[in-house]
């Protein structure tokens, strides 16, 4: 009698089993180039089988796991901050809750990037310490914020309101012009007699933000410390930002009792050496959080290279620009999905910005002489009248399934089917899929011994959740 109750507890068991690994589904969220699926989700799910694989088999392994992700999102440039705080209350509000709710219909936008006084894409040029020609003000004793007032710091109490635990980097363009040697916005290097009022300026300004209820995350030391293009901007070469953070950034933060973590570089991934000979200075490595990184120049193997040489120290991404603004209708997603979200989240970085949250239909605001003139926003915004363009469904494919808390997981076949997998702290697994080909692929996904099978058009993301 033992053996036969044995025998059929062992049946209804593997029973069970197979019932369970039959009845798993995926849901699927696909945003196609003709914008027929925007983020939508797909009537019918997707079951688990034990069936064999077919086409290319993406192996999503959990017992693998790589870095923390903070969050994905974009940079709420002044322009941006403007264009929206211009809009009637209404609209305003859902469009913020549209972007920033953790519930809902919206796109769970986790991170932001703010400028540290004005950057290239706000109407007019400005810091918290401008001063008559001739005069200087190394106390800091006229440092104001007055200037993020008018738009910046409303636009952000509003969205900690709808999600008080989004994340901020903030990034300056230039230190205040009297600081520099040329003496004016574009261009020009900080003065080493202004090195300890520069580190007292980020101080203010951590203090003077935290006193709205805004806490500033990280902070990059300069915005493309090797550009002097933009307007506003400032050339800062390795060895001078090393001294910066060394000697007076990284202890007056110390002796403030300043939490932000000091991130540097903020710039192309062409030049990882820069990151890489500052990290190496012990004295200056033990003030920093980071670096960060854009992708206009450089491959994205780059931060893998400077995490494994300081696998302690985070990676962030903090810029790039995309657009579709040349194209009438095809909006081909899979493209920057695949070489900014997946491309990037696979080398360690731990959040995705893209640049710039909105702009107008003229691509603007921007400053004059250095300003961008051709930075499409995530957002179109005329008015109350709003356009979501490319940038806005690259970060929505992910930022809608992968909050901050979840974790990279691994798996395969990245360069054939360009793919990258996070487990939400929720339990679920979130698999993010682009076909940046020209045919249309069909592949297999496998996981914990079961699979399922999956097509994707050309130029089509599909976010993949369990």
């Amino acid at each position: 009698m033992k053996q036969k109750k044995s025998w059929l507890s062992f049946a209804l068991a593997t029973s069970a089993i197979t019932t369970s690994l039959h009845a798993q589904q995926t849901s699927l969220w696909l945003t196609t180039p003709d914008r027929s699926q925007l983020v939508k989700q797909q009537s019918s799910p997707i079951t688990f089988s034990v069936d064999n694989p077919v086409g290319m088999v993406i192996d999503v392994d959990d017992q693998k796991k790589y870095q923390t992700m903070d969050g994905f999102g974009f940079a709420l440039t002044g322009g941006s901050a403007q264009l929206i705080s211009r809009m009637d209350g209404r609209s305003r509000a859902a469009l913020l809750k549209e972007l920033f709710s953790t519930d809902g219909d919206g796109i769970r936008v986790s991170y932001l990037r703010v400028s540290v006084g004005s950057s290239d894409m706000n109407d007019h040029v400005y810091s918290y310490d401008d001063l008559p020609a001739g005069q200087t003000d190394v106390k800091m004793e006229k440092f104001s914020i007055e200037p993020d007032r008018a738009d910046v710091i409303p636009v952000l109490k509003q969205i900690l309101t709808i999600n008080p635990k989004i994340k901020i980097l903030a990034s300056p363009w230039s230190a205040p012009f009297w600081m520099k040697t040329t003496g004016v916005a574009k261009g020009g290097v900080l003065k080493p007699e202004f090195y300890e009022a520069y580190a007292q300026y980020f101080v203010k300004y951590i203090q003077a933000m935290k006193a709205e209820g805004i806490n500033i995350d990280t902070l990059t030391v300069q915005n493309e410390p090797l550009n002097e293009k933009n307007t506003p901007s400032m050339l800062m070469i390795s060895p001078e930002q090393a001294d910066f953070i060394e000697n007076h950034l990284g202890p007056a933060f110390q002796k403030a009792g300043i939490k932000t973590g000091i991130v540097l570089y903020d710039h192309n991934l062409d030049h990882p050496a820069y990151a890489l000979s500052i990290l190496k200075d012990s004295k200056t490595n033990k003030y920093i959080d980071g670096s960060a990184w854009h992708l206009y120049g450089g491959t994205v193997d780059a931060m893998t290279q400077v995490h494994d040489a300081f696998p302690k120290k985070n990676i962030y991404f903090t810029e790039q620009s995309i657009s579709d603004r040349h194209k009438s209708s095809e909006m081909d997603v899979a493209k920057p999905v695949a070489w900014i979200v997946i491309g990037t989240t696979r080398n360690w970085t731990k959040n995705v910005l893209l640049w710039n949250l909105a702009a107008d239909p003229q691509f603007g605001p921007h400053t004059n002489d250095g300003g961008c003139t051709e930075c499409q926003g995530a957002l179109t915004i005329d008015g109350n009248n709003i356009k979501r363009n490319l940038a806005y469904y690259t970060i929505a494919q992910a930022s809608k399934f992968v909050p901050a808390g979840s974790v990279r997981i691994d798996s395969n076949s990245a360069n054939i089917i360009p793919n990258v997998a996070f487990e939400t702290p929720e339990g679920k697994t979130v698999l993010i899929v682009a076909n940046n080909s020209t045919a249309e692929q069909g592949f297999s996904v496998r996981y914990h011994g079961k699979l399922f099978k999956s097509t994707l058009i050309p130029g089509a993301v599909g976010t993949y959740v369990w």
